[in-house]
């Protein structure tokens, strides 16, 4: 079966009666698996999940710019186990002409924040970043309130562009993101890397609360990866960063690629 065909067996559901699924304060469990598992994971979840549909499409398009700083401390905190780490970007959601700055804050207890504000007009490929940045109006207050970091001290760093397939459990408590055809760009290096069969799965809930998705990736014999799409992009284009934390999942994520 293939994908497109799995996901259209969904029942649907749109934006707006997704609003009470928002999870912003949450526990992520995350999985890798090779593209061609994934129609065997959709197939099983029918059942107990709604496919997000966007003006009759089930597969978005997203399209983000994380921000850091010269030193790259939020990757670097990130690799070097800190418990308390954030994670800054511009995130675009193609198919629904929405842009939000989004601040992704993980605490000492596991627990996943995310604050964010909207910030229409943004132009994700404009020439020069700074004059995008100026026309964020509320953008340094929020950053000020909201992270430990200060705007003006922040510059893009990766560009990530995937394909992402939205489920919500049939009690409307958790959410699950599939995504797809992963794409970096390191704007600071020049350097590209792409996965095209990697499909990196994301369980969102308010809890370790019991989930169906849990028991089918237990069924399949998928176990969870802690991972991070920023991180993974940054360590492939970033010559020179230490990626000694990150070696054995690039190694996961290549030897899945290759099977």
């Amino acid at each position: 079966m293939s994908i497109s065909s799995a996901i259209s067996k969904f029942a649907p559901i749109s934006l707006s009666e997704m609003e009470s699924v928002k999870l912003m304060n949450r526990i992520d469990t995350k999985y890798a698996v090779s593209l061609h598992v994934l129609p065997a994971i959709l197939q099983a979840a029918q059942t107990d999940y709604y496919a997000q549909e966007i003006d009759g499409q089930r597969i978005a398009t997203y399209d983000t710019m994380y921000y850091d700083t010269d030193t790259l401390d939020m990757y670097i905190r990130h690799h070097d186990r800190q418990l308390v780490r954030q994670k800054i970007r511009i995130r675009q959601y193609v198919d629904s002409d929405l842009t939000f700055l989004e601040i992704k804050r993980k605490n000492n207890k596991g627990r996943t924040k995310k604050k964010r504000i909207a910030v229409p007009g943004f132009d994700i490929n404009a020439d020069t970043y700074g004059e995008s940045k100026r026309e964020l109006w509320s953008v340094e207050d929020f950053i000020a309130a909201k992270s430990r970091y200060v705007w003006s001290e922040l510059s893009p760093h990766l560009r990530t562009q995937f394909h992402r397939i939205t489920l919500v459990n049939k009690a409307k408590t958790e959410r699950l993101t599939i995504d797809m055809d992963l794409v970096w760009d390191n704007v600071v290096s020049g350097e590209s890397k792409s996965f095209s069969d990697l499909v990196i799965i994301e369980l969102k809930r308010d809890g370790n609360v019991p989930s169906p998705m849990t028991k089918i990736m237990l069924d399949l014999r998928i176990h969870p990866l802690k991972i991070s799409k920023y991180c993974i992009g940054t360590a492939l284009t970033t010559p020179g960063i230490k990626t000694n934390r990150f070696k054995s999942k690039i190694r996961k994520i290549e030897k899945l690629c290759q099977s």
